[in-house]
């Protein structure tokens, strides 16, 4: 599985951050995360151990649709659809259009 960075920092201050690259005050270090969270609390419900596996199911069987994956992961559809909107927020999964206009999780390389 890829590794990914992230960083913990309070929105505030998250918010003077992104200001300070888009003017061009700060340049963007190699190896500085590209996922921030605003608390280790918000850290640990995104990234759940339910939520890991969510994950790795995502990409072993790559779902045709959330209700495929629904099926597969014997969770509610209204529950993984909720769960896979934050993880696309924070950049883990992308929701392509599948077939038939249906979303496709797709878990980001």
């Amino acid at each position: 599985m890829k590794r990914v960075k992230v960083g913990i920092m309070p929105l505030k201050q998250f918010q003077a951050y992104t200001r300070a690259i888009v003017t061009g005050k700060h340049k963007r270090k190699r190896g500085e995360p590209k996922i921030w969270f605003n608390s280790v609390e918000t850290f640990a419900k995104v990234l759940s151990d339910q939520n890991r596996e969510l994950l790795a199911l995502i990409a072993k069987e790559n779902p045709k649709s959330i209700s495929e994956l629904a099926r597969i992961s014997g969770r509610a559809q209204s529950n993984l659809t909720r769960t896979l909107k934050k993880m696309e927020g924070y950049g883990f999964v992308t929701m392509k259009t599948g077939e038939r206009g249906s979303k496709q999780p797709d878990r980001k390389s």
